[in-house]
């Protein structure tokens, strides 16, 4: 399985961070790839939701069960879908200056694996995108020099 962690510093409080990684809607404004997400069940502290990827001629819908644990961490459990498999975790830390350090997780395996092949020797390179992604909404979202 392919397999990506970071961390990152940000000039952002972990509760700014927590909310915009928790607000799944939104993500087909800013991640790439993403086509489309919809929120199909909230209860508590527990999201499901759909979420449509699309590249060229590749077209996948993903369940998952997002569960939150405002403001420390994110964890996404895979429920259905193209995947054998998928581990993603967020946890904002907060820093003595109240900047958060995100540590970000993830790892997954395609049930196909001519599909599986493709991604790995992409994945570095699309999650990084993806993360960044994060990144500029929190600027887009959060900076002082808008």
């Amino acid at each position: 399985m392919p397999t990506h962690a970071e961390q990152k510093h940000l000039p952002y409080t972990p509760e700014q961070m927590f909310d915009l990684v928790a607000d799944v809607e939104k993500y087909n404004e800013f991640l790439p790839w993403c086509l489309g997400c919809r929120v199909t069940s909230h209860e508590g502290n527990i999201i499901e939701a759909d979420l449509i990827i699309g590249y060229k001629m590749f077209r996948e819908k993903f369940k998952s069960r997002v569960i939150l644990d405002r403001p420390h961490e994110i964890r996404v459990d895979y429920l259905d879908g193209p995947l054998k498999s998928l581990s993603n975790k967020w946890q904002f830390i907060r820093n003595p200056d109240n900047t958060c350090t995100i540590d970000f997780y993830v790892d997954f395996e395609f049930k196909n694996p001519m599909l599986q092949g493709v991604v790995i020797m992409f994945f570095d390179k699309v999650v990084s995108r993806m993360v960044a992604a994060f990144e500029k909404r929190a600027d887009d979202l959060y900076s002082v020099s808008r």
